[in-house]
């Protein structure tokens, strides 16, 4: 049977960095997916790291070649690739644990023929959140190419590495990568392939780590006549995309937009060695585990791993609502309306401190989910249903997990035990909390003066 998503990573002298780029692959969530190691001749040890892969994991096919460049060898990565869909990947970068699944799900539940994601830029220890499109959700073709004229040299429209592709569409049209040129030629692919598509779906989620610094096309040894004849027809290329897309008059409109290709184009794709804004140390970009708590036994060490889990599921749809992880969880804790009278009751059922609750519901407040009123008088406004339906999905992530290898009768006996526990511990708390409202009332009055 042949899998959902192929995976394909270029190989060449990556000795240092390839074990960390392909166990992110086979340690995500997401396990339908054919991973293919093109080596293109390389001299050192990764050949062997390839190797030792394929043999541990059913998932992972090597295929070795002579030397030809990068394009070629995605090129044979196209051609054995068995998947719907195809994700590319460099050897020297990494993703995220959800990265493949996010991406299948936003192009399976919306119909997209192509899915683009945010991305993390690394440099040295400091990581940083970079995307373009602030709409979260489908785009035409026409949206979409509005948004790319208006930063079009940048690396989140230009690269492979952050998109999903439909594999009928690359093969119904023949498309591959153009092996005669070494500037631009991921973005040429990516704007022969919009060509023959109707919509685009935006994940405002960051999905992959991206590190290297490409060189210019000096640095690559390249003549300033060769060079100028290759801007030149990438530039042409670029220009007739949009002719294709654009109606005569829309183009005439925007044809100023267009040229701006040109003098963003004229930085040879480079990276700028400054930290975006918004940069942080990595592994803080996402909330992290203790592997020490993961193993350890007690009730809080029970709680936290659960917490935890939830986490993993919940946080995608927090950064693509720009919200914290506090904040999103207050959102889920006001949906399911509990019933509380002061700030006090609610900060202690969030387990939030009065002042950081405050803070949240005021950011909730100025996005429009809710609308805040007296003491804890909360309401949910429809800004706030796609989040919660977001969410909800989550939560079946979440259960689906958790509860991954049960059978139905171990799951009746476990919502019968769970029950169970549940009445136990609500018998005891409100046993405690009617003994101390009693204590309160008959505590004596102060005498009159």
């Amino acid at each position: 049977m042949d899998p959902i998503v192929s995976i394909i990573v270029p190989v060449y002298n990556a000795e240092e960095t390839l074990r960390r780029c392909i166990e992110s692959v086979l340690n995500q969530g997401f396990t339908d997916f054919e991973l293919l190691l093109v080596d293109d001749g390389s001299t050192d040890s990764s050949a062997g790291i390839c190797w030792e892969y394929e043999n541990g994991d059913r998932r992972v096919r090597v295929i070795r070649k002579e030397n030809t460049g990068v394009s070629d060898t995605r090129n044979l990565g196209l051609s054995e690739a068995r998947g719907t869909f195809v994700q590319f990947l460099d050897s020297d970068d990494w993703i995220t644990p959800d990265a493949t699944s996010l991406m299948v799900r936003a192009a399976r539940d919306s119909g997209a023929d192509m899915v683009i994601a945010d991305f993390y830029r690394v440099i040295g220890d400091r990581v940083a959140h970079k995307g373009d499109i602030e709409k979260d959700g489908l785009l035409s073709l026409e949206e979409f190419a509005g948004f790319m004229m208006e930063n079009p040299a940048d690396f989140y429209y230009g690269v492979l590495w952050n998109k999903l592709f439909k594999r009928e569409i690359i093969a119904q049209h023949g498309l591959s990568m153009d092996k005669t040129i070494s500037w631009c030629e991921d973005f040429m692919f990516n704007l022969e392939y919009l060509r023959h598509v109707k919509t685009v779906y935006a994940l405002r989620v960051p999905v992959y780590y991206y590190v290297k610094t490409k060189g210019s096309l000096v640095s690559q040894g390249l003549s300033l006549t060769k060079t100028i004849k290759m801007k030149r027809m990438v530039f042409e290329y670029y220009h007739d995309f949009y002719k294709s897309v654009l109606t005569e008059e829309d183009y005439e409109k925007n044809r100023l937009y267009v040229y701006r290709f040109l003098l963003a184009a004229a930085g040879d794709g480079a990276v700028p060695l400054s930290i975006f804004p918004g940069a942080v140390r990595l592994g803080d970009e996402r909330s992290s585990v203790n592997h020490d708590a993961l193993r350890g036994d007690g009730a809080l060490l029970d709680a936290y791993r659960d917490r935890k889990l939830l986490d993993h599921y919940v946080e995608p749809v927090a950064i693509r609502y720009s919200l914290t992880l506090p904040e999103i969880s207050l959102l889920v804790y006001l949906s399911q309306k509990p019933r509380v009278d002061t700030l006090k009751e609610l900060a202690d059922i969030t387990g939030m401190s009065r002042a950081r609750l405050a803070l949240a519901l005021q950011k909730l407040s100025m996005k429009e989910f809710i609308q805040t009123g007296e003491q804890a008088d909360v309401v949910l406004l429809a800004a706030a249903e796609p989040v919660l339906a977001e969410l909800g999905t989550a939560r079946k992530d979440y259960e689906m997990a958790k509860y991954a290898g049960f059978s139905e009768e171990e799951m009746i006996q476990y919502a019968f035990l769970s029950n169970r526990i549940k009445e136990n511990i609500c018998r005891i708390l409100k046993k405690e909390d009617m003994q101390v409202t009693a204590r309160k009332k008959k505590k004596p009055k102060a005498p009159r003066v």
